[in-house]
């Protein structure tokens, strides 16, 4: 089968490694803005050939959308335009918004919204990592709107790539990755500026730096041409858990000031309850 991957970065690149490593794709084909990731990723060997949107369309059987969500956007309909019966999948942090663009198309039903749940503060091919995406989960959205053949073809690929499957609609979706994800990079965004703002002498930065705060800022170093366009497009579940997220931070706040430290252990025990989730 041709693939062809649309994006070529660290999900894409890693997305190339997989299918090439798993037998699933006999040749993959890149479409890359950059032509200095173009250039890596061809000297990686991601991909077998670098092409237009266009050529890659026509080629392949499988078109793996892996760019920023706003790309996703104006890259959607020109997708679209060529298409016969290629599947269409993309790989983006946000899918409402994506899907909206192609929800009346009538081609719409070779597209399957999906998200691996997977990914690292660097960006780029060189960041394309083997192993990516083993005994992680991703999710498919709104997998009632996609043609039988189109689905099963996506959900062998993720099968194939040992990932666990979860089915949700795509508004779900958004509001539980502003939980999980979103809210994340913004807490290691703003806690890296913090110390930025208040630490102007760096070296005593990297001298005192814990692992406890590597962990914390390392979300930091994250792209922000990727993740602007994330906080653009789930802007109103984003202001939600970070409203709430700010509530949390004043209860702290308040219990230094106050010197309410029986309140102060409370919130910390309560938020020991998290082992439930993450182990």
């Amino acid at each position: 089968m041709v693939v062809a991957i649309v994006g070529v970065g660290l999900i894409g690149g890693s997305m190339a490694i997989a299918l090439k490593e798993k037998g699933i794709a006999s040749k993959v084909l890149g479409v890359e803005a950059s032509e200095q990731h173009a250039k890596q990723a061809k000297e990686l060997n991601l991909v077998d050939e670098i092409v237009s949107l266009n050529e890659a369309v026509e080629q392949a059987k499988l078109i793996v959308l892996a760019t920023p969500v706003d790309a996703e956007e104006a890259l959607l309909p020109e997708i679209f335009k060529n298409l016969d019966q290629q599947v269409v999948m993309d790989v983006g942090s946000i899918k409402q918004k994506v899907i909206d663009v192609i929800s009346e198309h009538p081609k719409r039903g070779r597209f399957v919204a999906t998200h691996p749940m997977w990914g690292t503060e660097y960006s780029g091919p060189e960041a394309a990592v083997k192993g990516a995406f083993v005994n992680k989960a991703t999710v498919i959205c709104d997998k009632e709107n996609s043609d039988a053949d189109a689905l099963e073809l996506v959900k062998g690929i993720y099968d194939a790539l040992d990932m666990r499957m979860v089915y949700m609609s795509a508004d779900e979706h958004d509001i539980h990755v502003a939980y999980v994800s979103h809210i994340s990079h913004i807490t290691s965004f703003a806690l890296a500026n913090t110390v930025l703002e208040k630490e102007r002498e760096e070296d005593a930065i990297f001298t005192l730096a814990s692992g406890g705060f590597e962990s914390t800022v390392r979300l930091a170093k994250s792209n922000p041409s990727m993740w602007v366009p994330i906080f653009m497009q789930n802007r109103d579940n984003v202001l939600d858990v970070l409203n709430e997220h700010i509530s949390q931070l004043r209860k702290f706040k308040a219990c230094l000031e106050k010197e309410n430290y029986d309140y102060l252990q409370e919130l910390i025990e309560n938020a020991n309850k998290i082992r439930r989730i993450i182990k």
